[in-house]
């Protein structure tokens, strides 16, 4: 909760520009000062603030004499009775301040942690990473504002009654939404073709976190805004709250069945980054997490359809809500991350959960991106359809170079070799979506034209009546020791002919992973290829310089205006 307290008659000198609480007709307004970088909407009743949880003390000031402070007392002796009313009714909420989360917790040490990390425990190696983090999921958000389920979720908030519309949208110059539905819209854009970034264990870190912090940013008032390396500083707070939940438990180390994770864990890190960025308290920090659990979970079933990429626009989105409502004085359970017997906190999204407390920023914290680097997608389907198409390309180079050309008559069988996991097990895939998800359609388009890209996911690519024979021909094998991890997964395609013969090609790593990361100039082709369909090239340019030197940028928000 933002701490209060009495102004002198210096402090209200000095801040003629503060935020007015009207009382009524018949009294003056007032004034009081909001933790840094935090402020709330204005005329609204002392004790509707009261009930959120926003005034714990409160000055009364005649607007229009700073020099003669003396508050009607009638009006003041109003305002008493209703705090001391609301007081008693909501006891609770009128002790937050004094409270604080207990100790030596795993859920006080992510607090603690939130709270007390600072840019320069940020080393070199996580900057570079973090910020070619931020360039790909702003490109593949770009991209992602031209598709079908971009502009349903842009429609649904535009209907939406907002009355502070501040914040940008992707790919739509001079539109502006609510913070919390353009954060919500973006993420949606950032997932709505499947193109954004993943990690391991598995989960989709940026697109959950980077559209918060940029509605957040436009959000805060020119006083306060963030700058860039502060920025820089939540966004990877965001991401290491969400490694470490994941390795919480082995269960989130596989390809997922039960819960998306960026719906869950992103959820989280939404929170925790947004957190950050206002500035909150560690008890704040606690809560913001409790709330933030309140809010998470989205079922595998709904991969392959549009309602996936929803999953992250309410991550980033809920998790932002989190820390807003933290900020105004809610409360959760300060224990959400620990593993108390009998009463499930965040452990009920895992069958195995082992939570460990993080450790306080400093010599030796050392951020999971530093040791683990993530997997950047060269086109636009699930990470694990990579392994499969470098496997199948490799295979049809061995074709070629057999019969002088591709040549699918030629072939009797096609073997892929693949983990088990069902949703993205699709022999026939009718839609733009399941084709994303099928290891059997991404090997054939690779077979067939010797790539996967934008276009192979078009509903002309999809039904070709060539590309049907091929999937005709797959037949689907489980070896034992290809396990459904990103971490140990392989893909294999062979190719049986009719002459007895047989080609395989296989792949273990392909160009993306972590392992084989893509190299600065892929990275930037990448971007220019999805911004362009957005944006002119200088903009595009612009964009990429504007990334590159974020930490010296002094107002963050200026990222946000030009997407």
């Amino acid at each position: 909760m933002p701490e209060m307290h009495y102004w002198t008659k210096q402090e209200a000198m000095a801040f003629p520009q503060s935020p007015k609480i009207h009382l009524g007709t018949e009294g003056p307004d007032v004034s009081w000062k909001l933790q840094p970088r935090f402020h709330v909407c204005t005329n609204i009743s002392v004790n509707q603030q009261h009930m959120a949880g926003n005034i714990t003390e409160l000055a009364i000031y005649k607007k229009e004499n700073y020099e003669n402070i003396q508050p009607n007392a009638k009006t003041v002796n109003k305002s008493q009775k209703i705090l001391a009313s609301s007081r008693q009714v909501h006891k609770t909420a009128a002790h937050v301040v004094a409270r604080s989360a207990p100790e030596e917790t795993v859920t006080s040490s992510f607090a603690s942690f939130i709270h007390a990390v600072r840019p320069e425990h940020l080393t070199k190696t996580v900057r570079y990473r973090s910020k070619r983090m931020i360039l790909d999921s702003i490109g593949v958000g770009l991209m992602g504002s031209t598709t079908p389920v971009f502009d349903i979720a842009l429609q649904y908030c535009r209907e939406l009654y907002s009355s502070v519309a501040v914040s940008s949208v992707y790919g739509r110059p001079g539109m502006k939404l609510s913070p919390t539905l353009a954060a919500f819209t973006n993420g949606v854009a950032t997932h709505s073709m499947d193109f954004d970034d993943t990690w391991h264990p598995a989960t989709h870190p940026s697109g959950a976190v980077l559209p918060a912090l940029l509605a957040a940013s436009q959000m805060l008032p020119p006083s306060t805004k963030p700058n860039g390396l502060d920025f820089l500083l939540a966004f990877n707070v965001g991401l290491e709250v969400q490694g470490r939940l994941m390795h919480f438990s082995t269960e989130a180390h596989n390809i997922p069945k039960r819960f998306h994770p960026p719906s869950v864990v992103g959820t989280m890190g939404s929170a925790a980054a947004t957190a950050k960025l206002l500035s909150l308290s560690m008890t704040q920090c606690a809560h913001a997490l409790g709330i933030a659990a309140s809010l998470a979970g989205a079922p595998m079933a709904n991969a392959a359809t549009q309602a996936k990429p929803l999953h992250i626009g309410n991550a980033t989105r809920l998790g932002f809500e989190a820390a807003l409502l933290a900020a105004r004085g809610m409360e959760a359970n300060p224990v959400i991350l620990d593993d108390i017997p009998g009463c499930s906190g965040f452990s009920a999204f895992y069958s195995v959960y082992h939570p460990k407390p993080l450790s306080t920023p400093g010599d030796h914290h050392e951020f999971l991106l530093e040791k683990q680097d993530i997997a950047f997608k060269r086109f636009p389907a699930h990470l694990g359809m990579h392994w499969v198409v470098d496997a199948a390309l490799s295979v049809r180079n061995l074709f070629i170079n057999y019969a002088g050309s591709f040549s699918p008559s030629l072939i009797r069988t096609i073997v892929l070799k693949i983990p088990v996991s069902k949703y993205i097990n699709r022999p026939f895939p009718s839609s733009e979506h399941q084709a994303r998800h099928s290891f059997q359609f991404n090997a054939c388009t690779a077979l067939l034209d010797g790539e996967v890209g934008l276009s192979s996911f078009t509903e002309s690519s999809i039904h070709r009546q060539e590309l049907r024979e091929l999937l005709d021909k797959v037949v689907v094998e489980h070896p034992e020791d290809n396990v459904a991890n990103f971490d140990k997964m392989y893909g294999e395609v062979a190719l049986l002919l009719h002459s007895g013969d047989v080609l395989t090609g296989k792949c273990d790593t392909f160009y993306g992973h972590w392992r084989k990361p893509l190299s600065r100039e892929s990275l930037l082709k990448k971007f220019r290829s999805n911004a362009s369909h957005v944006f002119p090239e200088e903009k595009v340019e612009t964009i990429i310089t504007m990334v590159d030197n974020l930490e010296s940028m002094s107002d963050s928000s200026q990222l946000a205006c030009s997407l």
